[in-house]
């Protein structure tokens, strides 16, 4: 037993460090996605580009949108974490406080859920891939790798299905939209945008000009952060 456990734990520390330069080639949540569309009329889309082909606003979109903190966190916020546990003790609409850092664990490693065990497993490869990826690095699987719609996985797919347009070629708006449909993909539509898609839209606009001037935020933005 304590072999075989061995032998795991090698093969999983080995493929943390080799997805340091080599791209994830597929994730549960894309299998299952694609399990969903089947027999219907939508078609799976995915198209992994590399950080320097991805628009700076859509970089900046998806801090002002899921993790303001991300460039200097080591992976955990505890201080949302806090807030959101006291939120969920009094409300039956859980509240999360998962950083980019845990999202690309949870998507990249394991599976959708909320139980124990794939936290604690989710909170051990959040801390790895910050040791041995870096900020830009995960930064970059996460645009890559995150739901941007039924079906539609990474920003790049995501500017061809909605914009007919590459994802180095985003605005500040497309950015925006894009980056409002993370907490819900399939729910906070994008093309047509529903009322939450929009209103989300407008607030991370507004993060966007608030963190523009941030000088850890846009070093890593621009990729002069590593």
């Amino acid at each position: 037993m304590k072999r075989v456990l061995l032998v795991l734990f090698v093969a999983h520390f080995v493929y943390i460090v080799l997805l340091r330069w080599v791209n994830p080639p597929i994730t549960l949540t894309m299998i299952s996605s694609w399990f969903s569309l089947w027999g219907t009329d939508k078609h799976f889309q995915k198209k992994w580009v590399s950080y320097d082909e991805i628009s700076q606003h859509a970089k900046l979109a998806v801090i002002a949108s899921e993790d303001q903190l991300f460039p200097d966190h080591n992976g955990f916020d505890f201080k949302s974490i806090e807030k959101a546990m006291k939120h969920n003790q009094k409300s039956k609409k859980i509240k999360g406080a998962s950083t980019i850092s845990q999202q690309v664990a949870k998507n990249v490693f394991l599976w959708q859920g909320r139980s124990y065990i794939r936290k604690g497993l989710e909170a051990y490869f959040t801390f790895m891939i910050e040791k041995i990826w870096g900020k830009q690095r995960i930064l970059e699987v996460y645009l890559n790798v995150a739901e941007t719609g039924e079906g539609i996985f990474g920003v790049e797919a995501a500017a061809q299905a909605y914009y007919n347009k590459d994802a180095a070629s985003l605005n500040r708006e497309e950015a925006a939209m894009i980056a409002a449909c993370l907490p819900n993909p399939v729910k906070y539509t994008v093309n047509p945008p529903a009322r939450i898609t929009a209103y989300r839209q407008r607030k991370i606009l507004i993060q966007m000009r608030n963190l523009s001037p941030d000088p850890d935020i846009m070093a890593l933005v621009t990729g002069r952060g590593e």
